[in-house]
């Protein structure tokens, strides 16, 4: 008897890759390249983030006098901090060697210390109990040094014309150009920024701008207040010979100046139809997680010379204004700013999260589709990623800032907690750990875990511990096959047999089958839990339905097999004797695997129709032994659109 069916396909013609994407990679690579023009300094660096434990710092005062020729710092930090400890009598305080110090003092009293191997050695002026204030004054001078990335830069733009000066302190740079204690989980309460130099410069940093004051000598102080928790290598000055370009921001009957410090030869109209964009996502994030965390500041950006951008909080540091980069660097206001990770091993807390704020940029510009192939191309690169999400190597910022590990896989994380809760629960749990005792503090992942599970009502222990803290992500092998029922409908069964991994043996995930039924518009989905490294599923299912594994790709992982079965009866078809018949994937980009299955040697075509019938290609076309058989399509010639592959 000749046997005849046929499977619907679509060929599409999709490019994961972004250009804008290169954007956003501006942040990790710039970091990495600079970096690795100090890799000597590795291993001092990797020994200054211990801080002193003994101290809870309060404040920050720097006054300090810049000069670009000779390139040098003066400055005189006030810092509060309160004692941890009953009968405090000595401290640390973080500071490069190349930078000198002068004098340190409690009122009027001198006090001994010893600067060495990058910290200063403090003897109080008396015991100090717990919780007691302790208020010094540190005067220092000299060159600074660039010990992380590009930690203080004297540098120049617009074809070595013009001059900037800026710093840049993630990681472990602030001491660099500033003492301090050198640990991102030790925010002072608020901080001013004065800064005197030439007046060629704008200064600009942190906050507001309280006042600019004309020295008389060719010099001009700018004293800008910030009133909310810091962490010290979010502190930051730029100074050039800036233009001013504003906006304003205004929700919720708060406003707020929007304000960008951009080099005269930049300042485009193209530029500033980027820059105007900063108004739509600060609207766009304020809606999904909250009103903007420094509402009664400011926002913007300052330009710099370095290769990307960076976090400064209330102004970030950019090279360039492209949607992408401008979007991560003011998610990261939210994430990594009011809430910075407690320790670098927990870095994706802000650099995934800050790459997650770009897909929602993008679903909002581009809707569903730009969301999913953004997501799609971010998986891409997640799949490139070694090692844990979770730092293992502290010594190395090529390890921290790694694009495709903490960039594109945090994010990754994050596309797929959305595809297990939901989006209204999946906002929800931004918000509620946005706003949560965390807030302008810090965080590790069990504190965001800990939100996630109390908002969505999930235990997300398994998902937390094989996503962060183990390697590698799931390959899945996928096998169908289907039984005609008596009532005529079909009961098609799933095997998901997961190749194992070292790490992780298999991973447990929560599994979305789309079921798509012949001659109805609407789609239902089937949630199942594939926690076994081998395992069956059924489905019963009306004739004519397709069934479609994760089809809105949630989860980020590697497929064998058929990703879609149509559960579509032969005639005279048992279960012993069923042909089947598969394409992936499906949509079709440039090639798929055609699998076929027949219980006797057969006389078969293997050929592609389109909607008028006509046959566009054969793929195979004689007589075939019984068994299973794999032919490869290839439909690089073929026109976007639907087609038919009958068998």
């Amino acid at each position: 008897m000749k046997k005849s069916f046929l499977l619907l396909i679509f060929l599409q013609i999709f490019n994961p890759i972004f250009a804008q994407n290169e954007e956003e990679n501006l942040c990790s690579e710039g970091k990495i390249l600079a970096w690795k023009h100090r890799t000597a300094q590795n291993a001092r660096m990797a020994n200054t983030q211990a801080g002193d434990d003994n101290i809870d710092v309060t404040y920050y005062k720097l006054n300090i006098a810049v000069t670009y020729d000779p390139q040098n710092i003066r400055g005189e930090v006030t810092i509060f901090a309160k004692s941890k400890a009953n009968n405090l009598r000595n401290v640390q305080i973080d500071l490069q060697n190349v930078l000198i110090t002068d004098s340190i003092v409690i009122g009027k009293k001198r006090l001994n210390f010893e600067h060495k191997n990058n910290q200063i050695s403090i003897v109080l002026d008396k015991n100090y109990a717990l919780n007691e204030l302790i208020a010094m004054k540190i005067y220092y001078r000299g060159k600074p040094g660039s010990s992380g990335f590009d930690s203080f830069v004297f540098g120049k733009h617009n074809a070595n014309k013009d001059l900037s000066i800026w710093s840049l302190s993630e990681p472990y740079g602030a001491p660099d150009w500033f003492p301090c204690k050198n640990v991102p989980d030790d925010k002072a309460d608020s901080t001013d920024v004065w800064i005197t130099a030439d007046k060629y410069f704008t200064s600009v940093s942190n906050g507001i701008l309280e006042k600019v004051i004309d020295n008389g000598d060719g010099t001009k102080t700018y004293r800008w207040k910030n009133s909310y928790p810091i962490a010290q290598y979010l502190i930051s000055i730029t100074l050039s010979n800036y233009s001013l370009y504003e906006n304003t921001f205004e929700f919720e009957g708060k406003k707020m100046p929007v304000t960008h410090y951009i080099y005269p030869e930049s300042l485009t109209e193209t530029a500033k139809k980027q820059l105007d964009a900063t108004v739509f996502m600060l609207d766009l994030f304020s809606k999904k997680f909250g009103v903007y965390p420094f509402i009664k500041e400011k926002y913007g950006h300052a330009q710099f010379g370095w290769g990307g951008g960076m976090e400064h909080q209330t102004c970030t540091s950019i090279v360039s204004f492209g949607a992408t980069l401008v979007a991560h660097e003011l998610g990261h206001q939210w994430f990594g700013d009011k809430i910075t990770c407690k320790n670098w091993e927990h870095i994706w807390l802000n650099e995934g999260f800050a790459t997650y704020t770009e897909y929602i940029y993008t679903e909002a510009v581009s809707g569903k589709k730009g969301y999913d192939n953004y997501a799609a191309s971010k998986m891409l690169a997640a799949k490139r990623a070694r090692g844990t999400i979770l730092v293992q190597d502290l010594s190395s910022v090529n390890t921290i800032f790694n694009s495709d590990r903490t960039y594109s896989k945090g994010a990754s994380v994050l596309h797929m907690l959305r595809g297990i809760v939901g989006d209204d629960n999946f906002f929800k749990i931004l918000r509620t750990y946005i706003a949560s005792p965390l807030a302008y503090g810090n965080s590790v992942t069990e504190d965001f875990q800990a939100v996630a599970e109390q908002v969505s009502g999930q235990k997300l222990d398994y998902f937390f511990k094989q996503w962060i803290y183990r390697e590698s992500y799931p390959t899945y092998i996928l096998n169908w096959s289907k039984t005609i029922l008596a009532d005529g409908k079909i009961k098609a069964k799933l095997n998901i047999d997961q190749v194992a991994k070292t790490n992780a043996p298999f991973f447990t995930m929560p599994i979305k089958i789309r079921q798509t039924e012949v001659g109805k518009k609407d789609t239902t989905y089937v949630t199942i839990l594939n926690d076994k490294l081998n395992q069956d599923f059924e489905f019963t299912v009306n004739s004519g339905t397709q069934l479609e594994f994760d089809a809105d790709n949630w989860i980020l992982k590697d497929v064998s097999g058929a990703t879609t079965f149509a559960a579509t009866p032969l005639a005279n078809e048992t279960e012993e004797n069923a042909y089947q018949f598969s394409v992936s994937p499906n949509p079709i980009n440039q090639k798929a695997e055609v699998s076929f299955k027949l219980s006797k040697a057969s006389e078969i075509v293997l050929d592609v129709v389109n909607q008028q019938g006509v046959i566009m290609k054969k793929i195979v076309e004689g007589k075939l032994s019984a068994g299973t058989h794999l032919q490869i399509f290839e439909a690089k010639s073929f026109e976007k659109g639907m087609y038919f592959m009958r068998l």
